[in-house]
């Protein structure tokens, strides 16, 4: 045995080192992985979307009647008292006329004056006829029917007589005015309250309809937020439930309460061509963040986050830990001797970030972030 060892040591060295080294090259080697640990926090679940500020009160002040408005006398930002005037308007001034309309009037004038000299020449005939009639019957001559008649006759000649000096001022005036600018007593457009002018709809001078927008008004120091949801989530949402806004250009989040949601929806069509029941949600800011809020204007947009729940102590773990195992349930692999143990989980409420954990795990467990399938219960893993 000695000299078989002796003679074969170099081959059975070299063999042992071959073993070795496959051994070493196939032997399991522990997955690097995230590791998160379940701990205990604030957790709040909410609903989150992009909304408009507005002032609590807008007025739209519009034409009163049809006309000619000058050059609105404000501008956007100024501050208005409660009945300043704004603007003013005039009649509208008549359009010019054509020289088919100008010759049409002028003997539409020359005929209305014959009609007048002959009117006028009728009622001096009738007014003779009624001097001989009035004299014959004072006489006894001529019967009361025919005096009444005679008066009868001279006053339809008054009538028609000043039927025809009515139509000849008529067409002289439509001659005389056609294309000038109207006469009669400017209206004054006036601020229905005080506030600022939020925007100008109608800024120039020039003829407009009764009832067109000119200017928005409202009090910027009173401003409320509108969130429009899906109806599907507006419906989880009550009056009083608390707001969080993020993204309004501020370094610290404005919060709020939620004031009404409006009853009634209406159909939108998103960027996608997704036609969706939208509601509005009215917010109005909390005292203390109504402070900063009155930064914004009329019209900023913001992200609001409704809070439908909240915790201020509870068991959390991040959503990345979590997966659903072949019967459905949720799970995690939890980190025990360097091997990963997988782990049937109960979740409560669910966020962006953190699950609520009712049972399962326990604060200071670590598990495993976004597990791969190559891990599997009993892998061995070594944190990264």
């Amino acid at each position: 045995m000695a000299g078989w060892l002796k003679r074969w040591r170099w081959a059975a060295l070299v063999a042992a080192l071959l073993v070795a080294g496959f051994a070493y090259a196939f032997w399991p080697q522990a997955q690097t992985v995230d590791v998160a640990t379940v701990t205990r926090g604030p957790l709040a679940v909410g609903v989150t979307d992009d909304g408009v500020t507005r002032a609590e009160d807008v007025y739209i002040v519009s034409a009163p009647v049809t006309g000619y408005i000058s050059r609105v006398e404000v501008e956007e930002g100024d501050l208005v008292a409660k009945g300043q005037v704004i603007a003013r308007m005039a009649a509208a001034p008549t359009p010019p006329l054509d020289p088919r309309s100008v010759r049409e009037l002028t003997a539409s004038i020359a005929s209305a004056e014959a009609a007048r000299a002959g009117a006028e020449t009728a009622l001096g005939q009738a007014r003779r006829d009624l001097a001989r009639a009035q004299e014959l019957s004072n006489r006894g001559f001529l019967p009361r029917a025919q005096l009444e008649a005679a008066q009868t006759r001279v006053a339809s000649g008054q009538a028609l007589l000043a039927q025809s000096r009515a139509e000849i001022a008529r067409l002289k005036a439509l001659r005389d005015t056609g294309g000038g600018v109207a006469s009669g007593a400017a209206v004054a457009v006036r601020a229905p309250a005080s506030g600022a002018v939020l925007s100008l709809l109608s800024e120039s001078e020039g003829v407009v309809l009764e009832g067109t927008p000119i200017v928005t008004i409202g009090d910027p120091r009173r401003i409320e937020a509108v969130i429009d949801l899906l109806s599907r989530e507006a419906v989880r949402v009550s009056p009083g439930d608390r707001v969080e806004f993020t993204q309004w250009g501020g370094d610290r989040p404005l919060t709020g309460r939620v004031d009404r949601v409006e009853p009634a929806g209406k159909l939108k069509v998103s960027a996608l061509g997704i036609e969706e029941q939208r509601v509005n949600v009215i917010i109005h800011f909390d005292p203390d963040s109504a402070v900063r809020a009155a930064r914004l204007g009329h019209g900023y947009q913001l992200d609001a986050t409704i809070i439908l729940w909240s915790s201020a102590d509870a068991l959390r773990v991040p959503i990345g830990a979590l997966f659903r195992n072949d019967s459905g349930r949720w799970s995690a692999f939890v980190l025990d001797g360097g091997r990963a143990r997988q782990r049937e989980v109960r979740i409560g409420h669910i966020n962006e970030d953190f699950a609520e954990v009712l049972g399962g795990l326990k604060q200071g467990d670590r598990v495993v972030l976004n597990p791969g399938s190559s891990i599997e219960d009993g892998s061995r893993v070594t944190a990264r």
